[in-house]
């Protein structure tokens, strides 16, 4: 049934069907792009205001961390936690990937127990305020260069809060 001449005639309606998309699809762009090139100045017909040039914009004050952790749920916290669980624990003493995060806000930095510390994070001094949690979970790279800790970050400031907070539950 199928010899070489069908075949050959399948393959040849193939290819001439693929020549008529393309040359109607080459006869498309002629019709709508008229333009000599993409880097041509074009100009253009008429213009629509729409007023956004006499919008003034209006700067969004930043509020301060400590208002924010002073008004923070720990109830939302609780559901932030579950992208630190992963490498994280609440026990005391519990390292897993990262260190353990039992009383972790008020404690020293690297003062976990069995737990090796990256040289970026080593290299910074003092304890792990609210303050201090905030900027390291903002962008730990940027805050300890050299950390071992894999998160890109958390960019909202109210998220950090409320995480932080629930951290605080752990005492």
């Amino acid at each position: 049934m199928f010899d070489t001449m069908t075949m050959t005639k399948i393959v040849g309606a193939l290819c001439g069907s693929l020549l008529v998309f393309l040359l109607a699809a080459w006869g498309g762009e002629i019709l709508f792009h008229s333009g000599k090139g993409h880097g041509d100045d074009h100009a253009q017909a008429y213009t629509i205001d729409t007023g956004s040039d006499d919008a003034v914009v209006e700067e969004v004050a930043e509020v301060p961390f400590e208002e924010l952790y002073a008004s923070a749920d720990a109830g939302a916290g609780e559901r932030l936690w579950r992208q630190c669980q992963a490498c994280h624990k609440l026990e005391d003493g519990a390292n897993g990937v990262g260190p353990h995060l039992f009383a972790v806000v008020g404690r020293d930095k690297h003062a976990a127990t069995g737990y090796e510390y990256s040289d970026g994070l080593l290299a910074s001094e003092g304890a792990w305020t609210p303050e201090n949690l905030s900027g390291f979970l903002e962008n730990p790279k940027e805050y300890a260069p050299g950390t071992k800790m894999a998160y890109r970050g958390m960019d909202d400031a109210e998220d950090r809060a409320n995480l932080i907070a629930y951290l605080a539950t752990f005492q």
